[in-house]
């Protein structure tokens, strides 16, 4: 991943300003107190070790009033394996400014993940699996993650697998219904998952 030069980097948002100034230190505290994350750099700085994966690039067309227009579709997913995940699309005339359009939109939907050990058969109380059952729609498409004990590993198809273990989910049992042909939704629908896990009903 890109590393950001300080001295380099002239912030556009408030944000961005107190990263740069050094009064916000840690990701958790943009979370905390609920800023909206708007510039990739900020990511860049406060999560250094961030990897990323590429999960399907598609050829895409739009049809104009001068004809068809190709474009490349890419979706991108980044992650720290360690509670913070990401995922992003982007579109270009090239397969690289559509992975760079993709890897930095899932910058800015970053978002963090709770884990924990949510099955009866284990009660580790290591943070390896979700700590309940947990659902995300997207499309046509959903999924449910369900706790599992350590040793099953991720038990999902593959770009379920790859959006989990940039999460840091180790063990999970996955249910899936719809079209998890469709790249996009399928993976949108993991990270929705994800995300819920820290959403609370009134």
């Amino acid at each position: 991943m890109s590393v950001v030069d300080l001295s380099l980097w002239e912030p556009r948002t408030e944000l961005g300003r107190m990263v740069k100034e050094g009064k916000i230190r840690t990701i958790d505290e943009i979370f905390a107190n609920n800023y909206i994350i708007k510039e990739p750099e900020i990511v860049d700085i406060l999560l250094p070790g961030l990897k990323q994966e590429l999960l399907n690039v598609n050829l895409v067309q739009r049809q104009t009033h001068a004809g068809e227009r190709n474009q490349f579709q890419a979706v991108v997913a980044v992650g720290n394996e360690d509670g913070y995940v990401g995922v992003g699309i982007g579109k270009a005339r090239q397969v690289r400014q559509a992975i760079e359009k993709a890897t930095r939109e899932a910058k800015l939907n970053l978002v963090p993940v709770r884990r924990g050990c949510g099955s009866w058969k284990c009660s580790c109380d290591e943070p390896h699996s979700v700590p309940f059952v947990v659902r995300g729609k997207s499309g046509s498409v959903e999924i449910t993650l369900i706790p599992a004990p350590k040793g099953v590993g991720l038990v999902a198809g593959d770009v379920a697998k790859a959006v989990l273990r940039l999460a840091g989910i180790k063990d999970v049992w996955t249910k899936t219904r719809g079209d998890t042909r469709t790249t996009l939704n399928f993976a949108m629908a993991v990270y929705n998952a994800l995300r819920n896990t820290y959403y609370f009903k009134i």
